[in-house]
């Protein structure tokens, strides 16, 4: 049996390599990035082959068709290590939450304070829930003011995006960075 070149693990749904390729003419890009120009598929995968490598079809949509010369497994590894960089840089922001009770401790409110500072100084939006409990419910303006209270307490420059609503087993709002 002749050889074949290196053989093809993975596919991809767009990517075409060696005998799959359809056009009858390609530019072609050698190993060490260098245009070698226009030339027919069979010269192009004669080339490939000579060198042991594979023939990627990287642009099908141009006119001619832009292939290159590499290992395809590389391609492949490049390609994957560009997407999960692109992923990282993409980093959504995300919906903390805070959790306070209306009988919470001033120091323990100061902590709680410093995790909302840590969660809006990162970029993410904050979701404050003040718990009621049993007879706590039947006082909202109370409770209303121990919000507004630990409000106060966030140093950083903030903008309430939801106001304090009733939802669950207490009040809801939601802040975030200025």
């Amino acid at each position: 049996m002749a050889y074949q070149g290196p053989q093809r693990r993975i596919l991809t749904p767009r990517q075409r390599i060696n005998s799959e390729i359809t056009a009858a003419e390609l530019r072609v890009i050698d190993e060490k990035g260098e245009n070698l120009g226009v030339m027919k598929k069979e010269e192009a995968l004669a080339k490939a082959m000579n060198a042991g490598l594979d023939l990627i079809e990287i642009a099908p949509t141009a006119n001619p068709p832009v292939a290159r010369i590499m290992s395809f497994d590389k391609w492949r590894y490049v390609k994957e290590k560009e997407e999960r960089k692109a992923k990282q840089a993409q980093k959504q922001k995300e919906l903390k939450q805070v959790q306070i009770s209306a009988r919470i401790a001033k120091n323990d409110l100061l902590m709680k304070a410093k995790q909302a500072e840590k969660f809006l100084s990162e970029g993410h939006k904050v979701e404050i829930n003040l718990r009621l409990r049993g007879r706590e419910k039947a006082n909202k303006e109370w409770a209303l003011g121990r919000l507004k209270e630990f409000i106060g307490t966030i140093t950083m420059p903030h903008q309430i995006t939801m106001e304090p609503r009733q939802g669950g087993r207490g009040y809801v709002m939601q802040i975030t960075k200025k």
